[in-house]
C-alpha cells in the first residue's frame, strides 16, 4: 500500500501511472487494524468493480475528525463516510485513525472483493435432518470436511424426528432440512409451501424386523408393529412391507403403533413393548445381531421411492437463492467425498461418531449404505410417482392423487449443478 502524506495542504498527491498497485487482502486489513488503523471514507466505489479493482482514497480536511470504518464485506462499502457513535465503535472493536492536522492521505490499492469477503463470518442457520442413518452421512461430511464453510455457511445441524421437522419448517421456524418425500407431499396437500431440491435416497430401504419368536408372516397376525409418524416414510414402509407379506392390518388384527424415531422403535422392540418394527437397515442391525428376525428387506424388492432429500420452501429459495445453492453444493460435495473409496476411513469415523457405533462389523454394514447414495443426487421422478401412488393406495393421504411431480420437487437447482459440470468435476478430481 503506497501512502503519501503532505501536511498543510489540500493538494492531492498523484502516483505515477506506471506504478503498479499492491494487493490488499484480508490479512493486510487485519494487520492495519491491529496497529490502530481503520481504512475508511471511501469516496467512490470505482466503476472498475467488474474487473475487481478499485481505487480507495482517504481525504482528511481541516477541523474534521474522521470516524469512518469499512465493515466486513462489500455492501457496507456503499455507505462509507457514515459517522459512528462511540458505542458503535466500541461494539465493533474497531480502532479509529484520527488526525487533527490538515493533510491528505492518498491510498491506491488493488483489492479483490472475494478476498475481503473471505474474512466475513460464515452464515449461520439451523438445518434439520429427520433420520439417524447412513444416508445422512453427506450432511455430516459436509460439516466435518469444511464444505459448508467453503461456501460461506455454518449450519447448526439438528436432529428432529422427520414429522416434527416438517412441522417446524411449515411454521417457518426452520427453513432448510433433510426429510423424506412423504412429508413434502403431506405438507403440499395441506396447503403448505415445501419442495425437494436434492434426493439422497431413491428407494424404499427399510427392514421389517420381528422378535426372535416370530419366524414368518403368519406369526405376525394379531401382533403389534412399531411404525413412525403418521404418513411418514417408516410408516409407509411398514404398510408396503405388510402388503408384500400378504398381510392386511385390519383383517389380520395387526396393531400399528406410532413410536417416535428409529432409536425409539428399536428400543421398543428390544424391550418387548412391540413384536416388530419398521426401521432402516443400520438401525435394524443392532437387533439382528441379537437374534431378531428379518421378515422383509424392502431394498431387495427394489421399490422406487423418493425418500430423504434436501427440502426448503419455494418462498425461502426465492428470497435466498445463493444460500440454498451453496447448501446444495456443499451436500453434493459431501456425497462425492463419501462415495470415494479413498475416503472410507474418514467416512467410517464420521458414521461411528454420529451414529455412536463402535463395533467394526456394524460400521462396515452401515458403510454399505454409502453405495446407495446417487452420484448425482437429484430427486428421483419415478420415486416421486411411487410416493404419490403408495400414499393413496394405502389410504394414508388420498389428496396425494391430486398432485403432480412438479408440486413435490423442484429440479431446477440440481439441473443447474449438473449441466454446469459441477457434479462431474467432483468425481474427476477424486
Amino acid at each position: 500500500m503506497a501512502v503519501r502524506r503532505v501536511l498543510g495542504t489540500d493538494r492531492q498527491v498523484k502516483e505515477p501511472r506506471s506504478a503498479e498497485p499492491r494487493s490488499l487482502n484480508a490479512a493486510h486489513l487485519g494487520v492495519a487494524l491491529r496497529h490502530g488503523f481503520s481504512v475508511g471514507s471511501l469516496t467512490a466505489w470505482a466503476p472498475t468493480i467488474s474487473v475487481f479493482q478499485v481505487t480507495i482514497q482517504i481525504r482528511i480536511s481541516p477541523f474534521f475528525r474522521p470516524n469512518f470504518v469499512i465493515d466486513n464485506c462489500l455492501a457496507p462499502v456503499l455507505q462509507a463516510g457514515t459517522r459512528m457513535t462511540r458505542s458503535q465503535r466500541k461494539s465493533t472493536g474497531t480502532k479509529i485513525l484520527s488526525f487533527w492536522p490538515s493533510f491528505v492521505l492518498s491510498v491506491l490499492v488493488s483489492i479483490s472483493p472475494l478476498e475481503l469477503c473471505a474474512a466475513e463470518a460464515p452464515v449461520r442457520f439451523p438445518l434439520v435432518y429427520g433420520a439417524m442413518s447412513g444416508n445422512t452421512v453427506p450432511l455430516w461430511i459436509a460439516r466435518e470436511q469444511g464444505f459448508f464453510r467453503k461456501y460461506g455457511l455454518d449450519p447448526q445441524l439438528i436432529f428432529i424426528i422427520a414429522g416434527r421437522a416438517a412441522q417446524a419448517m411449515l411454521a417457518g421456524e426452520i427453513n432448510v432440512g433433510i426429510i423424506g418425500g412423504t412429508h413434502v407431499v403431506n405438507a403440499v396437500t395441506s396447503g403448505g409451501d415445501m419442495t425437494m431440491l436434492l434426493g439422497l435416497e431413491t428407494k424404499l430401504d427399510y427392514f421389517l424386523v420381528a422378535r426372535p419368536g416370530i419366524k414368518n408372516a403368519e406369526n405376525l397376525k394379531g401382533k403389534k408393529v412399531a411404525i413412525g409418524t403418521p404418513s411418514g416414510t417408516a410408516s409407509l414402509a411398514a404398510y408396503v412391507g405388510l402388503d408384500y407379506l400378504g398381510l392386511v392390518p385390519r383383517r389380520d388384527n395387526i396393531t400399528l403403533l406410532g413410536v417416535g424415531g428409529p432409536p425409539e422403535r428399536l428400543a421398543a422392540l428390544l424391550a418387548g413393548s412391540v413384536d416388530a418394527a419398521s426401521v432402516s437397515p443400520d438401525v435394524a442391525q443392532a437387533a439382528i445381531n441379537q437374534g431378531y428376525t428379518v421378515l422383509l428387506d424392502l431394498a431387495k424388492e427394489n421399490v422406487p421411492f423418493q425418500s430423504s432429500g434436501l427440502v426448503t420452501s419455494r418462498k425461502f429459495m426465492k428470497a435466498n437463492p445463493q444460500l440454498v445453492e451453496n447448501a446444495a453444493r456443499a451436500i453434493v460435495e459431501g456425497v462425492a467425498f463419501a462415495r470415494n473409496p479413498a475416503n472410507k476411513k474418514i467416512v467410517l469415523q464420521s458414521l461411528s461418531k454420529n451414529l455412536r457405533l463402535d463395533k467394526a462389523d456394524l460400521l462396515e454394514k452401515t458403510y454399505k449404505k454409502v453405495d446407495d447414495l446417487p452420484p448425482k443426487p437429484c430427486p428421483s421422478l419415478p420415486g416421486v410417482d411411487s410416493v404419490l401412488k403408495l400414499l393413496v393406495q394405502h389410504g394414508l393421504n388420498p389428496k396425494a392423487a391430486q398432485l403432480k411431480r412438479d408440486d413435490v420437487v423442484d429440479m431446477s437447482l440440481c439441473k443447474k449443478l449438473d449441466e454446469s459440470g459441477f457434479m462431474n468435476r467432483l468425481y474427476q478430481r477424486s
